[in-house]
């Protein structure tokens, strides 16, 4: 019997596939659409000066890039059923494409702004096409290693997007941060045309429009909430935010109920019936939060009480992102070895650890201290977030690949924005708090003291939940695939032709 006879579960059990320029050219699409991401964060006063605009305006170019990639996630396993892996990619990388040129040729900031959001289509599709293929290319006693290569990806294309732009800016113009990711963004789309071959099954779902509209207003609703909450005063009393949280946590609730009334839903959320997905879930959640929180306050602190610039702040956590990156690799092979406990279980430890040493920062803190810290807690993100994620993927049946990363690459900025908001939030409030307790709350010594406190008290609060975090490493095990626990949906004739 011949090679080409043989049926293989995964595409790299068949030696006639060659895997490596799959990964190859998703992995250069991928790197660069999540690259633009962070890019443009520090280029944001040169706009604010380039097109004479306030800046609440012009953080809509984080803001609505977020919002759109958020909108189009739950809609990648429909996309997925729909068209094959080739044309989805290809077609992703030319939206992406189109964005970039549109943006980096901007005559004002509102066409800018609707270069961002083309964009933000191609980011947000890009990465569950990316694990779906994956994840039916290679088994689960291989994709420790492959998600590893990913989660370099993921976090270290972010890491030095701050560094890059600030060269980029200072020495080409803001727009060069749009066209230098033109030539790669071709490269990848001609390199898929030659090598990416059909992974995904064409199964034609049913499109229920009225699932993408309440996810759109739920996840709309829901991140631009927590997104303007620490913007005002009032936080979360103020009518522009707790309107659209309500509305957005409305239109969630709905879009769940509707998911499980059909027999095609556009994100399946029977994914939580498997154990090991459901934790690597509140894992997710967790880690995203604190990494998220961390990169949030740790500036803010640096920048206030230490006094220090905004670059040198920048350059303090930058070892430690760049260290989160190229461990992944390294952390998802070990995982294929021995599996998540013994990774999580110290992990959570270490966090743990930095945060109540974090729960006691002053202004006299030593910058090693901070550098230290910073890179001991992206080591254990490392060590916690792709194996929580692939473990929680490898319990999955085939059928359901696509909703479990959609799901899981959804919940991304959805938890960043809720962390960002709700610890901004307590850091605000204990501020406050502490400087109703002073005689002269204007004085620098006061308003120092207040920030040291706040910041105190969000790092313990983080501890708090990463010992949460701890208590479930301890439940975790190395998931197998169940496919008998949610069986394929029937394929109807329609489907077949």
């Amino acid at each position: 019997m011949t090679t080409e006879n043989v049926k293989y579960e995964f595409l790299s059990e068949n030696p006639n596939v060659k895997t490596k320029p799959i990964m190859i050219a998703l992995i250069i699409g991928a790197f660069f659409a999540i690259l633009n991401e962070t890019l443009l964060n520090i280029a944001l006063t040169t706009l604010m000066q380039e097109f004479d605009i306030t800046l609440p305006t012009v953080q809509w170019i984080a803001t609505g890039f977020m919002l759109v990639m958020a909108i189009v996630m739950p809609i990648s396993p429909l996309l997925i059923g729909w068209f094959t892996t080739r044309q989805l990619f290809i077609g992703t990388m030319v939206t992406f494409l189109i964005g970039t040129i549109v943006a980096g040729s901007a005559p004002t900031f509102g066409v800018l702004l609707f270069g961002r959001m083309i964009q933000a289509v191609g980011t947000g599709l890009i990465m569950p096409i990316m694990f779906n293929v994956f994840l039916l290319l290679y088994p689960p006693h291989k994709r420790g290693k492959i998600m590893g290569i990913v989660g370099l990806v993921i976090m270290f294309a972010p890491a030095i997007g701050p560094t890059l732009s600030g060269v980029i800016v200072e020495y080409l113009g803001w727009r060069f941060l749009f066209f230098l990711v033109v030539p790669f963004t071709i490269f990848s789309i001609l390199f898929a045309m030659k090598f990416l071959v059909n992974v995904t099954e064409i199964t034609k779902p049913k499109i229920d429009w009225l699932s993408i509209v309440f996810s759109t207003i739920g996840l709309g609703g829901t991140i631009y909430g927590f997104s303007h909450a620490g913007e005002s005063a009032n936080g979360f009393m103020t009518a522009s935010v707790f309107i659209p949280i309500i509305i957005g946590v409305i239109s969630l609730v709905l879009f769940a109920m509707r998911q499980f009334k059909l027999d095609e839903p556009l994100m399946d959320l029977r994914v939580f019936k498997f154990p090991m997905f459901a934790h690597a879930v509140i894992m997710f959640i967790i880690i995203i939060m604190v990494m998220f929180a961390s990169e949030l306050i740790l500036p803010v602190f640096m920048q206030g009480p230490m006094g220090l610039t905004a670059a040198a702040a920048g350059l303090l956590l930058l070892p430690g992102s760049i260290l989160n990156g190229l461990m992944s690799p390294f952390m998802g092979a070990l995982f294929d070895k021995v599996g998540p406990k013994v990774m999580m279980v110290p992990a959570t430890i270490v966090l743990a650890a930095v945060m109540f040493m974090y729960s006691n920062l002053t202004a006299d803190t030593p910058e090693w201290v901070i550098i230290v810290g910073f890179m001991l807690i992206m080591l254990s993100v490392s060590a916690m977030m792709m194996p929580a994620e692939t473990n929680g993927l490898n319990q999955l049946p085939k059928h359901m690949y696509s909703h479990g990363t959609a799901l899981m690459s959804t919940l991304q900025p959805l938890s960043g924005a809720i962390g960002v908001s709700v610890f901004l939030g307590l850091l605000n409030s204990k501020q406050a708090s502490y400087l109703n307790g002073v005689e002269d709350p204007t004085s620098p010594q006061a308003i120092t003291d207040a920030m040291v406190a706040g910041t105190e008290f969000v790092y313990f609060v983080i501890f708090i939940i990463t010992i949460v975090a701890f208590i479930l490493a301890l439940f975790v095990y190395r998931a197998r695939p169940l496919e008998d626990v949610v069986p394929a949906p029937k394929k109807t004739e329609e489907n077949n032709d």
